[in-house]
This record gives structure tokens, C-alpha cells and sequence, in this order.
């Protein structure tokens, strides 16, 4: 999938912007880099690269979300997250360990959210027998977790109706 996160990438970098990647970081912290594009372009972006790229299957669609998401810059990562909303009816309930770890690493709402209420809720919905028996199994594990962000997702996920976006926070 190197072809397409290639094609992502170069594409944020182009619609990038210092003073945005400046009040980015200045808004949600220096545990990322920011290239400084907007939300539209990273939606404008992924939407292009779905065209080149009709053809994407389960396991590609997971592959380039991990390759996105395997470089610490926040557009990347927003990135992985918007394919996997566009595709989330290709994803299954053994993706849930995948987005567990994106969870776990996000540490932010303007990710963690989107991945709780766009990917995992329409996700689980998306279930039936025992698929949404293992997949609510993992919902009630994140719920009890130690971390505050999978706790998060967990709620998010379980919720009716769209859910407020979290500004900046240390906790969930």
C-alpha cells in the first residue's frame, strides 16, 4: 500500500501550512507533528486517493491505515481514521485490536472521538451473532481498562447519536 500512503502523504505536505501546523501544536501538544493541513484537505485527500485507488479490499484498507498511522504526524493519523470511516463497512470485528492500539496511541480527542463514533459504533452496529458477541466482549474490556482514552472509545462507541468533539484533554 506504500503507492497510496505515498500518494497521502505528498498530497498533505502540498496543502500544508506552518501557521496552521504552528496553532495545531499549540492546541493539542508536542506528542505529535503537525504538517499543518485542514480537516477538509485531509478528508479531500483520502477521497482522491480512494479514486486511484477503487480496488482497495479488507486487508488493504487495514494495511494503509497502519502505514498512515505508523508516522507520528497528526494529519497522517486523521488520515487513517477517515479511510477507515469511509470503509467501515469492510472492517470486521478482529479490526477491533488494530483500533485498540490506534486508541491507545491517539491520546487525543480530535482522534480518539472520530475513531469511537465513526468507525467502532458503525462498526459493532454493523454485527450480528457471535461476531457482536466477541466485539461487545471487547467494548466491555476497553470499559475497564486502566486507560482513559480506550475507556473513552468505549463510551463513545456505545452511544446513541453524535458525540461532542473533546478539545485538548489529559483525561477522559
Amino acid at each position: 500500500m506504500t503507492d497510496a500512503c505515498d500518494f497521502v502523504d505528498a498530497a498533505l505536505q502540498r496543502e500544508s501550512s506552518w501557521l496552521r501546523a504552528e496553532e495545531a501544536q499549540a492546541r493539542l501538544g508536542d506528542r505529535l507533528q503537525y504538517y499543518g493541513a485542514s480537516v477538509g484537505a485531509v478528508r479531500g485527500t483520502v477521497r482522491d486517493m480512494l479514486r486511484r485507488h477503487r480496488d482497495l479490499v479488507h486487508d488493504d484498507v487495514t494495511a494503509l491505515s497502519s502505514e498512515l498511522w505508523a508516522v507520528p504526524v497528526f494529519e497522517r493519523r486523521l488520515a487513517a481514521v477517515v479511510l477507515l470511516q469511509s470503509r467501515v463497512a469492510l472492517l470486521n470485528n478482529s479490526d477491533l485490536t488494530r483500533i485498540e492500539g490506534f486508541v491507545r496511541e491517539a491520546q487525543l480527542g480530535e482522534l480518539v472521538d472520530p475513531i469511537a463514533a465513526d468507525v467502532v459504533r458503525p462498526l459493532i452496529a454493523g454485527l450480528q451473532g457471535q461476531a457482536r458477541t466477541r466485539a461487545d466482549a471487547v467494548l466491555d474490556r476497553w470499559a475497564r481498562d486502566p486507560d482513559p482514552w480506550l475507556r473513552r472509545a468505549a463510551v463513545l462507541a456505545v452511544a446513541d447519536g453524535p458525540q461532542p468533539r473533546a478539545r485538548r484533554s489529559t483525561t477522559a
